[in-house]
């Protein structure tokens, strides 16, 4: 079992970027420049490495390798954009580890691309790169390349070199369960050993309704890789396990003039096996709530000349205010129920909502987050 911060430590401590491994301070994957630029590299380091795993470390300073960290990035369907735009495409994994210097939302997200043979190339059009392009790794850029497609195994000594000097052992799980435990002790830390081997933790602030658990602020980490499966300041969840799986439900609060509900988004879970791995599946079960369409249409216009005089440095009215504080939610109703260019609206004031109001802007992040899942199911 690999411990997967040690793994990026040895990846920063001993490599500069290379043909097997790459470090960003962050990815964009909701524009195109952005799911292109991530496709190039996927496709560079599939091709260069077909016998041993890649990696791209997110997080981190280009300059010096300082770990400034990400936002948790939950997005499960990554695989279906590699499958859409590559052919032959590579399994890719997205997890975010968590470190203690971090603030408690932050993590370093690590991307593993796994080996296999032939060649990665893309399927179709994206941004500036025309389907049919093939790329590799020379030395630390992700380049095209038209003659001479050889695929070479040069970095699997090493890899497995760096990936073996990763594994855990039991002070790494048990000083993991004491940093979780300290850091959540408001929370209720909650931990289960999964067939003798796995250790989940959780914490939440939990309550009952009708008989049944729901937690809020939610952090659940799977100690052995280090490795953080969800995370929410937000959202409710619910948490079902046995001896066999660990199940997580999120729920979503939606709704209009102080009329909300919570509705079920999504479904994940975790079964371990008797032989030490384990396995991720996430299903989307949600069913958007609809609402008069008038409604909305004057809650879409108001929240636009909101996002355009914060844009403009205007001051805004105390109901222009409250109205703001909402303007995240109503703005994903609106995405939700056939306002195509919502989202892209959201996007677009990230900056000035930002830089205006912090709590705000971390709805609007939880709200992009949701229309992600939704977009990629």
């Amino acid at each position: 079992m690999i411990n997967k911060r040690l793994l990026i430590k040895n990846l920063l401590a001993h490599n500069d970027e290379n043909s097997f491994y790459d470090k960003k301070r962050k990815i964009n994957i909701s524009d195109k420049e952005g799911k292109a630029k991530f496709l190039k590299h996927v496709c560079a380091l599939s091709n260069s490495n077909p016998k041993n795993n890649a990696y791209i470390v997110i997080g981190v300073e280009d300059e010096d390798s300082t770990i400034t960290g990400v936002d948790f990035f939950d997005d499960s369907k990554i695989q279906n954009l590699i499958n859409a735009y590559l052919t032959n495409p590579p399994i890719v994994q997205y997890e975010n580890i968590p470190f203690p210097h971090l603030t408690e939302e932050k993590v370093v997200g690590l991307v593993t691309i796994r080996a296999q043979n032939g060649i990665t190339s893309l399927k179709k059009n994206i941004w500036k790169y025309y389907g049919g392009t093939v790329f590799f790794r020379d030395g630390s850029i992700s380049m095209p390349k038209v003659f001479d497609l050889k695929i070479e195994d040069i970095n699997s000594e090493i890899v497995n070199a760096i990936e073996n000097h990763a594994q855990n052992n039991i002070q790494y799980t048990l000083d993991g369960v004491f940093e979780f435990y300290n850091s959540k002790r408001d929370y209720n830390p909650t931990y289960k050993v999964f067939k003798e081997y796995f250790v989940m933790c959780w914490a939440g602030q939990k309550k009952t309704v009708k008989g049944k658990d729901y937690y809020s602020r939610v952090d659940i980490e799977l100690i052995n890789e280090q490795v953080r499966l969800f995370y929410s300041a937000l959202d409710e969840v619910s948490i079902a396990y046995n001896g066999d799986y660990f199940k997580i439900t999120e729920y979503v609060k939606l709704g209009l003039k102080e009329n909300y509900k919570f509705y079920p988004l999504e479904e994940t879970l975790i079964k371990f096996s008797n032989n030490a791995t384990y396995s991720i599946t996430s299903e989307l079960i949600f069913d958007p709530p609809q609402f008069d369409k008038k409604s909305l249409h004057h809650i879409y216009n108001s929240n636009n000349a909101i996002i355009e005089k914060l844009k403009k440095g205007y001051s805004l009215s105390k109901n222009e205010e409250e109205d703001l504080q909402n303007l995240p939610e109503t703005h994903l109703l609106c995405s939700l129920n056939g306002f195509p260019l919502a989202m892209d609206k959201l996007n677009e004031s990230k900056t000035v909502i930002k830089s205006y109001n912090s709590t705000v802007y971390r709805q609007l992040k939880e709200a992009l987050r949701i229309l992600r899942k939704v977009k990629y199911n």
